[in-house]
């Protein structure tokens, strides 16, 4: 028999195998009671399921729940993302990527912002009911973060979305933001988090739908499960989704392991499970593991998957319920195993307050709490806090009244600020030159601008557009369909159906708005499916080289008479479309976009870049080169194929090649260097260790980076952010991207020499620690320790240090050279001393078997809490301790 035959008998066979095992065992799809005891939430859900139709229940497994006005339910989306600040039609706040708020290493900070963020979600339900447009993206009460995954390779292209690679920051720094955003009674959320992706998920981006990794049990319960059982088992996170591959054989989204054995069995989850986007359709279109769709949907149905987010139901269901109804044909599911999750999805919902019925349900949030001063304050904040100063060879901090030339592609960019993820709205972001500007005065802050570069794309600003009538902005007109357009479509035929639709010859809004942004959710007036045109003048500040162009999916742009982007087949993270202009200052350039989801960026450039950092050098007394990558090219499962990048991960970890040379250039100018490196993933920072006057870790900082970068080089601010991942020098010293065991990867296991630690982190004052102490648990160490020391500011200006304690273990082939186990972050006067206190439980001092059993081995530990990893000439003491009696610890 063919290969092809082999795996539809294969799959037809792991079906009923699951099927079988799903009966033995205690299943997912059984009564609630089984699961937990019914509450006010689930006996009103129970209630309403109970009146419920087949065909209204069926769509309602979907992303997009369309509304049942028989029974005065209105329609809801849970596709929301609010990564690290909320997604809608007004400018919102933008806080650091996630890996910069895992440098921070402060988890009530994060709960903070994620306080914040939950607060402007909520905002946006408020928004959607007072407009009529609920169920569309980014008006649920519910939200597709945090990233949880380890970060165990550098090339991965979204592990900017996580909180770096180690399981135990990432478990601490996830309970927190899981927390911030359910608020404190997790019976009664203000918007439920949904811990991703679960689990063993972290690249390769282009193969992520046919992945099958096999991964030992040491490294599944040490490295793999520990952050996700945190977060359901410490946070009681209210949703989880499962990702994209397969593990050990199963798809992740139908895996005894994952689903029943750890997440339902061992940790008892209550809450509901969403897959990734088309995470179901990859069970049986990608991994063959059903041999249709229906026998995919069943499987995952009865695997423990509530709700399929699929991407051909962005403003519908299109007809994807036929798969669930095929199934119930077929005998593959019960109406009463549908019921289960719907009482699961509908519970949510009465929880978080979207449907009236719980008393203590959460308050609306009125719109006007989104983008509020003091979110934007913490978002500073925040950012300031993010950014490690990795070198300093006494030039930091600048001196007052010092000339400064900014260098580098990314100095005066703002797309590079906010991240993946993240509102084009947000704002108004301010760039690392305008930051420098502000703190040092505009005559000492000297930009030089770069030639063309692959960074090249921000917003025009609305400053430098005009309408036609001459107002700030430009003019948007909305044009509804001439004729109704169905609300369900047979498989397969929606999107031609809909390129198809005629709009009426005139806009039912017309109106000014301050750039090219996609702000319809606030017009009641304007359909789902519907067009929409920008038209007014780019008027350039300044005369110069330009490149302007389109970026997201779905628009045209017509510039200067000339049709020069095209995005109607483009993906929403293709890099920007973008033609090179010779402007004129205060000229009115026409111009023209049809299309939703797209934005008009720019970017002036230089023609002659090398004869003007020469001659900015002359006149500076420093440069700062800011230097790296953006989320557009380390991204989300990409198109496009560069040098140094494919598929949305990375290939090299070496900046641009153009960046290197003008670090060169800029090193034979024989003035200081400080370098300023903006990115969400580990890069060759070789050349800043060696050359650099001074090198900034600032990662993509938010909408205040530039701001919180000035402040620090200036001395505004202390630095006192820490690395979460572990620099590395290149590809060549790490295992092949694909292969899941952790040996050779991440400070724990990697044996090599980094550019920079895991925990590395400076400041410009100074610390030392006392002598540790550590006193055991009664009966015994195996139950738990208590360590303690003393922390003293011995420089001459305030600080926080991050004092982080790791445990050496009683060593055995494969266990880790040393693991974080606890972090304070502390502020100190000069001078000031205060005591440090760890309360470390039997968890935190267990370690794994090789068979996947966690423990407190016998033997002696070795604790030690410095400014970094022992080992690398930090201040720090240490202590050991001896564990009598073993203690064996549950899943």
């Amino acid at each position: 028999m063919g290969v092809a035959v082999w795996r539809v008998i294969f799959a037809s066979l792991s079906l009923a195998t699951a099927f079988s095992a799903a009966q033995a065992a205690p299943s997912p799809s059984a009564p609630q009671e089984e699961r937990a005891q019914p509450d006010e939430a689930i006996r009103l859900a129970r209630e309403l399921v109970a009146k419920m139709t087949i065909e209204e229940k069926l769509p309602q497994l979907l992303n997009t729940a369309p509304a049942i006005p028989r029974l005065e339910i209105p329609a809801y989306n849970w596709w929301t993302e609010s990564l690290h600040g909320a997604l809608g039609p007004i400018p919102t706040t933008n806080f650091p990527e996630p890996v910069g708020l895992a440098a921070t290493f402060d988890a009530p900070l994060v709960g903070q912002v994620a306080g914040v963020i939950s607060m402007e979600v909520r905002a946006f339900h408020t928004l959607a009911r007072q407009t009529g447009r609920l169920g569309r993206i980014g008006t649920g009460l519910d939200t597709w973060s945090p990233n949880i995954n380890i970060f165990r390779d550098p090339r991965w292209g979204r592990g900017q979305e996580t909180y770096g690679e180690d399981p135990f920051l990432t478990a601490e720094i996830g309970k927190a933001f899981i927390r911030g955003m359910q608020g404190p009674d997790p019976d009664r959320p203000h918007v439920i988090a949904t811990p991703k992706h679960f689990a063993v998920h972290s690249g390769p981006e282009a193969t992520r739908h046919h992945d099958n990794f096999y991964v030992s049990p040491y490294d599944l319960e040490d490295t793999y499960l520990p952050a996700f059982r945190a977060a359901i088992v410490e946070a009681r996170a209210g949703s989880i989704m499962c990702a994209y591959n397969r593990v050990d054989g199963q798809p992740a989204c139908a895996s005894d392991l994952l689903l029943k054995d750890h997440l339902r069995g061992a940790w008892g989850f209550k809450g509901y499970v969403v897959s990734d986007c088309d995470a179901v359709r990859d069970i049986d279109e990608n991994h063959k593991y059903a041999p249709d769709a229906a026998a995919g949907v069943a499987i995952a149905l009865r695997s423990g998957v509530d709700n399929e987010c699929n991407t051909n139901t962005l403003s519908d269901t299109a007809g994807l319920e036929h798969r669930y109804r095929e199934a119930l044909a077929r005998g593959l599911l019960t109406e009463s195993q549908i019921d289960e999750s719907l009482v699961l999805l509908f519970a949510a919902r009465y929880r978080t307050g979207d449907l009236p019925g719980v008393a203590g349900a959460p308050p609306a949030v009125p719109v006007g709490a989104i983008g509020a001063a003091k979110h934007r304050q913490l978002a500073l904040h925040a950012a300031e806090k993010s950014m490690v100063l990795l070198k300093n060879a006494g030039i930091l901090p600048l001196a007052p009244g010092a000339r400064v030339a900014v260098i580098g592609p990314l100095g005066d960019a703002t797309r590079v600020l906010r991240g993946n993820y993240s509102s084009t709205l947000t704002g108004p972001p301010v760039s690392i030159v305008d930051g420098l500007r502000a703190a040092l005065g505009d005559a000492n802050v000297t930009l030089v601008p770069f030639g063309a570069s692959v960074t090249d794309g921000d917003r025009v600003p609305t400053s430098a557009l005009r309408a036609p009538d001459g107002q700030p902005g430009v003019l948007v007109r909305y044009y509804n369909p001439a004729t109704p357009v169905p609300t369900k479509f047979a498989p397969g035929t929606r999107d031609k159906l809909l390129q198809t639709v005629q709009y009426a010859a005139a806009p039912v809004v017309t109106r000014i708005e301050p750039d090219v942004g996609d702000r319809q959710l606030d017009l009641a007036q304007v359909a789902d499916v519907h067009r929409r045109v920008f038209s007014g003048f780019l008027v350039p500040p300044a005369t110069g080289t330009y490149r302007i162009g389109l970026t997201g999916p779905g628009g045209t742009l017509r510039f200067a008479d000339r049709m020069i982007a095209d995005r109607r087949k483009a993906k929403y993270n293709d890099l920007p479309s973008l033609t090179t202009f010779q402007l004129a200052a205060g000229k009115r350039y026409p111009f023209t976009i049809e299309g939703g989801g797209s934005d008009l960026v720019w970017k002036r450039i230089s023609s002659t870049p090398d004869a003007d950092l020469k001659r900015a050098a002359a006149g500076a007394d420093t440069l700062v080169a800011v230097v790296g990558l953006t989320s557009d090219m380390e991204a989300e499962e990409t198109s496009f194929k560069i040098e140094g990048f494919s598929g949305g991960d990375k290939t090299s970890l070496d900046l641009p090649r153009d960046q290197l040379a003008m670090l060169e250039q800029a090193r034979a100018t024989g003035k200081p260097v400080i370098l300023v490196a903006m990115n969400g993933s580990p890069i060759n920072l070789q050349w800043g260790k060696d050359h650099a006057a001074a090198v900034l870790e600032a990662w993509y900082p938010g909408e205040a980076g530039g701001t919180a970068a000035a402040n620090i080089l200036t001395g505004r601010t202390n630095p006192s952010g820490r690395l979460p991942l572990t620099f590395y020098r290149s590809v060549d010293d790490l295992p092949p991207f694909d292969d899941y065991s952790m040996k050779g990867r991440t400070y724990r296991y990697f044996t090599g020499a980094p550019v920079y630690s895991f925990g590395h982190g400076l400041s410009y004052t100074s610390f030392s620690y006392g002598p540790v102490e550590v006193r055991s648990a009664r009966g015994g160490a195996q139950n738990g320790i208590t360590v303690t020391t003393n922390l003293t500011n011995t420089g001459a200006r305030a600080g926080d240090e991050v004092a982080q304690l790791y445990l050496a273990f009683p060593q055995r082939p494969g266990m880790p050279r040393v693991a974080l186990r606890g972090f304070q972050r502390v502020s100190l006067k000069p001078g000031e001393t205060k005591k440090l206190n760890f309360e470390l439980s039997s968890r935190d001092i267990s370690s794994v078997t090789p068979d996947g059993v966690r423990w407190v081995s016998p033997g002696n530990y070795r604790v030690t809490v410095g400014s970094g990893q022992p080992g690398t000439a930090v201040a720090g003491k240490s202590a050991t301790f001896t564990v009598e009696k073993p203690q064996e610890l549950p899943k």
